[in-house]
């Protein structure tokens, strides 16, 4: 399955899915409702198998043309570490950030078992997470975007984090552009416990968004029927 490069606005990928009709990642929002929410979730998650594997694993690929093995990468949203794991072999280290302990629980027990040992997985909100300015080579944003408070302040934090240069690796739902009904369902959902925080937005904002924050679109892909773009950016 080709990505295409990026062109002017060209026409939620769980670690194991893609293109969620419901938010399935873990966010980065500071309210520890949304982490209760998640860790609630967290093993059924898991177990969840993956809807699309051809479309999950272009990403993979895509994604591995621009890492290299004496990199150090960030994710956040992690999850339960599925593709954590799976970039691990091809780069110096992994640091891998969620704010669902049970999440991080799954994450190092499956590197454990798998007998990967250069991942760091830490239960944090990436809003506070503190980091140098230029530490990492690549970060991946996968289905996180429209789960967090602020998308152009996470956006920004990414691009003070990346070095010169750098790669910023995202998979957004874009509910606006078929599904704009949840701006009025997340709310209400929210409130009764049964969603995290969803923010509602288009493929269009989330392109001046990034742009918007120095970083430079390389490719932009959205499979058939999904509402997720995939999108890798690099730092100006």
């Amino acid at each position: 399955m080709p990505i295409r490069a990026a062109t002017p606005l060209a026409a939620t990928d769980r670690q194991t899915s893609d293109s969620p009709p419901l938010p399935r990642r873990p966010g980065s929002s500071a309210n520890g409702s949304d982490a209760r929410f998640w860790d609630r979730m967290a093993d059924g998650y898991f177990a969840r198998p993956i809807k699309d594997i051809e479309t999950y694993h272009a990403k993979l690929v895509a994604t591995r043309g621009f890492l290299q093995s004496d990199m150090d990468i960030l994710e956040f949203g992690c999850g339960s570490g599925g593709t954590a794991i799976a970039h691990a072999p091809f780069v110096n280290s992994v640091h891998a950030l969620d704010i669902s302990n049970r999440m991080i629980e799954i994450g190092r027990n499956q590197a454990a078992g798998q007998g990967v040992g250069n991942i760091v997985f830490e239960q944090a909100n990436f809003d506070e997470f503190d980091a140098a300015p230029a530490s990492y080579d690549v970060i991946l944003g996968l289905s996180i975007l429209h789960l967090v408070a602020d998308r152009d302040a996470t956006i920004a934090k990414v691009q003070r984090l990346l070095k010169p240069g750098g790669v910023f690796v995202s998979s957004t739902g874009c509910l606006k552009d078929g599904m704009s009904f949840f701006k009025w369902i997340a709310p209400l959902g929210r409130k009764l416990g049964l969603m995290p925080m969803l923010q509602v937005f288009s493929e269009r904002d989330l392109v001046q968004s990034l742009e918007g924050q120095g970083l430079d679109i390389i490719q932009q892909w959205k499979p058939d029927k999904s509402i997720s773009v995939f999108i890798i950016a690099k730092k100006l």
